[in-house]
């Protein structure tokens, strides 16, 4: 995500496809990067640089989120281990097994090499090092098969499922948001994510606009490399804790190639399916 970071990674696992496009499970394998929209740069230096504000501001101000339910299940994704530095996010969606992420394609995915990057990992609510719940093992990536072959920025979004630890499914663990589709293109969202060049989240809350048929666009400051993947919630529910992810950072120039303005890809009929393939796949 960062104007002029040399981004890399994808993440891609063909999935739903509609028409003649072919849907396809990739399970995570061999390493590879290349530049794409607005993941981190491996090796770069965790240095804190404080956004704007420490609290909620004005809309459109990132600001440090405190710890919390909502905030817990969103976290840094990692190759292999966390001695390396973070390059996007992800965050627990609902299913049926209980152990799914959504994130963006292009996180999880080496275009140039055609497979999944290899052994990723999920650290949930990241801070300072500091992981509550540990690490979580990316054990399957799906993608729609058409951002496998041509990079379709409108279908900039992977489910992951990963594996259980201590006999726990992270959902049991963290809970999870609901998928929302077809939410129409002007809604009052909160987005959190992980700069690479951050090692604490950042938030922002704002309404988002429509940027073509098939993309949302945002203001928000400080939304730079690392933060490819971030949900964008609504409707969060107090009582149960849940939220609605109603897209990721992603889609259009990989998120944006400026800081301070984000995409996503409108999750429509085709994420309905990509969702309910993950979900199919994960069950067999």
């Amino acid at each position: 995500m960062k104007a002029g970071i040399a981004l890399t990674l994808v993440i891609v696992g063909a999935a739903a496809v509609v028409g003649s496009a072919a849907e396809e499970t990739y399970p995570s394998r061999s390493s590879g990067r290349s530049s794409y929209g607005k993941s981190g740069e491996p090796g770069q230096a965790p240095q804190d640089r404080d956004p704007s504000a420490t609290a909620p501001a004005q809309d459109g101000t990132a600001y440090t989120p405190r710890r919390t339910d909502e905030n817990a299940r969103i976290g840094t994704v990692f190759e292999k281990d966390d001695h390396g530095s973070h390059f996007c996010t992800a965050s627990v969606v609902q299913s049926p097994g209980r152990n799914m992420l959504i994130t963006a394609a292009h996180c999880a995915f080496d275009a140039d090499a055609g497979k999944p990057v290899d052994d990723l990992v999920f650290a949930p609510d990241y801070r300072n090092g500091n992981e509550p719940t540990g690490l979580w093992k990316v054990n399957k990536v799906v993608v729609d098969n058409r951002w496998a072959t041509s990079q379709d920025e409108d279908l900039d979004v992977a489910f992951l499922t990963v594996g259980p630890k201590d006999g726990k499914n992270i959902q049991d663990v963290l809970g999870g948001n609901s998928l929302g589709t077809d939410r129409g293109f002007n809604n009052e969202v909160k987005i959190t994510g992980y700069p690479t060049s951050r090692a604490t989240p950042i938030s922002c809350q704002n309404r988002t606009t429509k940027f073509s048929d098939t993309q949302l666009r945002i203001q928000c400051t400080d939304f730079e490399g690392g933060t490819s993947g971030s949900p964008w919630l609504t409707d969060y529910d107090p009582k149960s804790h849940t939220g609605t992810v109603i897209g990721v950072l992603g889609g259009h120039e990989g998120g944006g190639d400026e800081n301070d303005v984000s995409y996503a890809a409108y999750f429509d009929n085709d994420i309905t399916k990509l969702y309910q393939r993950a979900q199919d796949e994960d069950r067999n």
